[in-house]
């Protein structure tokens, strides 16, 4: 038996996964968000301890005996952010998430300290990465950077509760711009540029390989063995791909969470940061990846849930059983697209393609007869435009894609599941168990770094519901993705 846990931003979920493969049960426990000053997002690393222990002892409580024959442990967890301890290993301040926006101006003080940046890391210089917070940190808080001994990712600080060890894997580390993508090592070159040296960083394995064991007074409290592995573990996405068996190169899926990202499995790495695509390296040796990421994907429509006062099930429900529900009253003829608003989805900025900390969301083109579920259509176009957008930067940075899984907890809607394959031109397929995200692929994780092998393990779980692109609507869809694409422009800076 095999227990996944994802440290997500909005919970923190447990997969209990048996050694056939089977999914036996899932937990989760809800993270709450702090934004002190705009652009800022934190949250304190306690909160996910408290979080995993909560959800534990739900998983523990329903499947006693299953959880009891855990063997191993798999970690997956939000990327970028930055969990700063002294040398007692004590946090010094909230942990800067993913999704923060401050330290814009760091960005290029970094590229001009580094300007091998690029070639060795893949990627663009975004407030979201890792090292820009800590050059924010030095500047703004140098009393912090001062004490700072170590500097963890969010799923690896909560791996030092769990075993007492400081070690990421390379898809997670590849996300700080301070390794060297190609290499799978830390870069002393852009540690250097930050005002920091190995010394700080954790020890890498890869994520399929053990990184400790649990804790015995831990192991104890749980009611498990002596020996429980816990396995090196992925950033999300990186552990999602392997949740859905997106080993191969070529293979790829959509990820409808918080964020909404697209994911390409590569054989070699492929850097293209002139579109702000990501070239990361993937959960498994010799595999890398290039993704585009959305900032505000699924977090729209929660966020729309909560202005409007309803929940997200009847929202989709007004789309998924009353499809035409955006036509006309007075005019039967007219496309459902029609008569809905443009949304631009930039809660929290951007990064694929434009690389904007400053985009916001906007709702173009109300009038006193736009409805709720016009309104919602709108949000859930506004997103899949936002993929198309990322799906566009990989095409031009040479990825060829025709179809693609789709997780994540978006994934339960066929409304928005059919829009993002007529809006894209791909077909997508939905797997049983693909909300299970990056949970699914840590337990995965954590069979392998018990002696499992790919072939087994990695396996792609049964499609669910496959959705085949509608040229009729990706025609009709090209003229508002236009729009869409033009309101951008046109906002920029305003």
């Amino acid at each position: 038996m095999f227990l996944g846990i994802d440290l997500g931003t909005s919970e923190v979920k447990l997969l209990l996964l048996a050694d056939t493969g089977r999914i036996v049960g899932t937990a989760g426990h809800p993270l709450t968000r702090q934004s002190p000053q705009p652009l800022w997002s934190e949250q304190d690393p306690a909160a996910w301890w408290q979080a995993t222990q909560a959800a534990v002892a739900q998983l523990r409580a329903a499947h006693p005996a299953a959880f009891a024959a855990v063997r191993g442990i798999g970690l997956s967890g939000q990327m970028h952010g930055a969990v700063l301890l002294d040398a007692a290993d004590a946090v010094l301040r909230p942990a800067i998430l993913w999704n923060d926006g401050r330290s814009h101006a760091e960005c290029a003080e970094l590229t001009a300290a580094a300007p091998q940046l690029q070639a060795i890391a893949g990627n663009l210089a975004m407030p979201g990465f890792t090292a820009p917070k800590l050059l924010w940190v030095r500047q703004h808080e140098p009393e912090v950077f001062a004490r700072t001994a170590s500097v963890l990712l969010p799923k690896d600080w909560l791996r030092l509760q769990l075993t007492g060890e400081k070690v990421s894997d390379p898809s997670d580390a590849a996300g700080t711009l301070w390794l060297d993508v190609a290499r799978r090592d830390w870069s002393d070159a852009l540690l250097a540029a930050c005002g920091l040296s190995r010394a700080h960083m954790p020890r890498l394995v890869e994520a399929s390989e053990p990184s400790g064991v649990l804790k015995p007074e831990l192991a104890a409290a749980w009611g498990l063995g002596p020996d429980v592995v816990v396995a090196g573990g992925a950033g999300d996405n990186a552990a999602s791909a392997i949740g859905i068996g997106a080993v191969a190169p070529g293979d790829g899926f959509i990820s409808l969470g918080t964020s909404g990202v697209l994911f390409v499995v590569n054989d070699r790495y492929r850097p293209n940061p002139a579109s702000a695509v990501h070239a990361f390296c993937h959960a498994l040796p010799a595999r890398w990846h290039q993704m585009s990421v959305m900032l505000s994907a699924a977090s729209c429509l929660r966020w729309f849930c909560e202005f409007v006062g309803q929940s997200e099930a009847t929202l989709l429900a007004e789309l998924d059983d009353h499809p035409r529900a955006l036509l006309s009253a007075n005019d039967s003829a007219v496309i459902p697209e029609a008569s809905a608003p443009i949304f631009l989805p930039y809660l929290a900025g951007e990064r694929t393609p434009h690389n904007d900390a400053f985009a916001t969301a906007t709702f173009h083109g109300l009038t006193a007869a736009t409805s709720r579920a016009a309104l919602t259509y709108a949000v859930l176009e506004g997103v899949a435009f936002g993929l198309a957008d990322g799906l566009d930067a990989l095409r031009a940075a040479g990825t060829a894609v025709q179809r693609l899984s789709l997780v994540g907890g978006g994934s339960r809607s066929p409304f928005w599941a059919q829009l993002i394959a007529d809006a894209l031109n791909v077909e997508i397929v939905v797997h049983a168990g693909s909300e299970a995200g990056g949970a699914l692929g840590a337990a995965r994780l954590g069979a392998l770094a018990t002696g499992g092998q790919v072939e087994q393990v990695c396996t792609r779980p049964p499609v669910a519901a496959t959705y085949s692109p509608t040229p009729e609507r990706h025609a009709r869809l090209a003229p508002r993705l236009a729009r869409f694409r033009d309101l951008y422009r046109r906002l920029r800076g305003a």
